[in-house]
């Protein structure tokens, strides 16, 4: 009865004129931003941020909180239709994209957007009835237990890959190496910079991820002689009645797989959309057509996605502990309008924490209406010419990559990735395991680190914490499962008689 009275309170703050306003206006820009290459959250709501100065305080933080995961669908966009993603969106590219090419953009657009709906409806109950009990569960993680984490998340290289296990784990490896580029946060010496003043901060994700997917399959597309069609006459939009059976269960399990990820420090919806495709590729009847433009592949990843980006409010606003450089922002703009996150927030201030919570089931609604009417627009971008497509592609990807720093350099870095990458797409190894490796590889350097200063270099400690203890013998179960399988099938093939 607590949640339901509380949701009511919640309600009646955010059902106001004024902050429907705000919540329509931050679902917008995070969608247009999520569209445009290079653009992200991070870079929108820093810009914004003086604008809290201005604003009222509630409806500040709802227009800031719907750019986050506003942006989150946006991201989906760009990375089904274009192979453009960012952080957020790069499992999307895997089987969204397969269905791009196959004249189903229409439908996975869809699948995006209705399955972001269920994801961000799962992840607004968990933060109304969980939040002050599963806030606790962050203050069991240490820097072990981070680092086992982030082990189990290279494991899911393996399920991500359409490739070989050992050329996801190989890519993977090769992405913590270009993680390690840059200064040391220990010691502050400089890494592999080669004296390139530039890399002293290291390589940029946005850089990397232009180049890796975007740069590189506009150069694949060109390199193709024949005519890009992803689709040809009327656009298909609505699933049929077994697709939408395929979609539901997809749903619901990211849903669960991004809230219980959003709640973790280091988690959020970069970890989570690989987990849930992980998920999914076990699970799921059809995990034989993952990989190849299955719709699962579009509709798991992008609910956890949306239930980690809002599920991550919840170490901010309970124990006033950001999780990512975004949750960063948002506890900057609730300080600079006199809020202390932490365990008080609840107390001292139910009508915004209510209110906010409230809003984002709002900006579900919001989002859902806002952009699965206007996906037909979305597809008209491949009306055009594909010769006149690419090079204003390559122009946002550039205003993209260059707005981060406002440094030329970036540009460079992108182009040479972008080189890479098109040598990965030759050679044919997925270049996403390469982007998980090296998001994760700097937080697994930083918590092995702290985790051996603790434990004065026992490695016993990944087994003494229960947490990591649980986590590593999830990979270890994981290996030997793995090592059982190939036996098996080498056995059977044993077996089979020579023509």
């Amino acid at each position: 009865m607590d949640i339901i009275a509380n949701l009511s309170f919640g309600f009646s703050q955010a059902l106001t004129l004024q902050n429907l306003l705000f919540c329509a206006a931050g679902c917008t820009i995070g969608t247009l931003v999520g569209l445009l290459p290079g653009l992200g959250p991070l870079a929108t709501i820093s810009l914004l941020l003086p604008l809290t100065y201005s604003l009222p305080t509630g409806g500040a933080l709802i227009m800031l909180a719907g750019i986050y995961y506003g942006a989150q669908y946006g991201d989906n966009v760009s990375a089904i239709t274009m192979k453009i993603p960012h952080a957020a969106s790069i499992v999307a590219c895997i089987d969204g994209y397969a269905m791009t090419l196959k004249g189903k953009t229409g439908v996975a657009l869809f699948t995006a957007g209705f399955s972001s709906f269920i994801g961000g409806t799962v992840a607004v109950i968990v933060l109304a009835g969980l939040a002050p009990a599963l806030s606790e569960v962050a203050l069991l993680f240490g820097p072990t237990e981070y680092c086992s984490l982030v082990l189990v998340g290279f494991v899911c290289v393996s399920f991500v890959t359409t490739g070989s296990v050992l050329d996801g784990l190989a890519m993977c490896f090769v992405g913590v190496l270009f993680g390690q580029i840059g200064t040391d946060v220990t010691t502050g010496m400089q890494r592999f910079t080669m004296g390139i003043t530039s890399l002293f901060d290291g390589l940029g994700l946005v850089s990397l991820s232009l180049g890796c997917f975007g740069i590189a399959e506009i150069t694949k597309n060109l390199d193709n002689k024949e005519k890009r069609t992803p689709f040809d006459g009327e656009i298909k939009l609505i699933p049929t009645w077994l697709e939408f059976k395929r979609i539901i269960p997809s749903a619901l399990r990211g849903s669960v797989v991004g809230s219980v990820l959003g709640l973790m420090p280091g988690g959020g919806p970069v970890i989570a959309q690989f987990a849930a495709y992980a998920l999914d590729k076990k699970v799921s009847k059809y995990r034989d057509e993952i990989g190849d433009g299955a719709i699962e592949g579009v509709a798991g990843q992008a609910a956890a996605d949306e239930a980690a980006a809002r599920t991550s409010f919840i170490p901010l606003m309970s124990l006033g502990i950001p999780e990512n450089a975004v949750m960063a922002l948002m506890m900057a703009a609730f300080v600079i309008n006199g809020i202390q996150p932490g365990p008080d927030m609840i107390k001292v201030h139910p009508d915004l924490f209510w209110g906010l919570v409230a809003s984002m089931w709002i900006g579900n609604v919001f989002l859902l209406v806002l952009n699965v009417p206007l996906v037909r627009y979305w597809l008209s971008v491949f009306k055009i010419p594909y010769s006149a497509l690419f090079p204003s592609i390559l122009f946002f990807c550039c205003i993209g990559t260059y707005s981060v720093n406002n440094s030329l350099s970036e540009i460079y870095v992108t182009a040479i990735f972008g080189v890479l990458g098109y040598t990965f797409l030759r050679l044919k190894l997925d270049p996403a395991p390469l982007m998980l490796g090296f998001i994760l590889g700097p937080m697994l350097e930083e918590n092995f680190r702290r985790a051996m200063l603790l434990s004065h270099g026992s490695f016993v400690t990944f087994v003494d914490h229960p947490i990591s203890g649980v986590l590593i013998g999830v990979i270890v179960v994981f290996f030997v499962w793995q090592g059982a399988s190939f036996l098996f099938t080498i056995r059977q093939r044993s077996f089979v008689a020579p023509r």
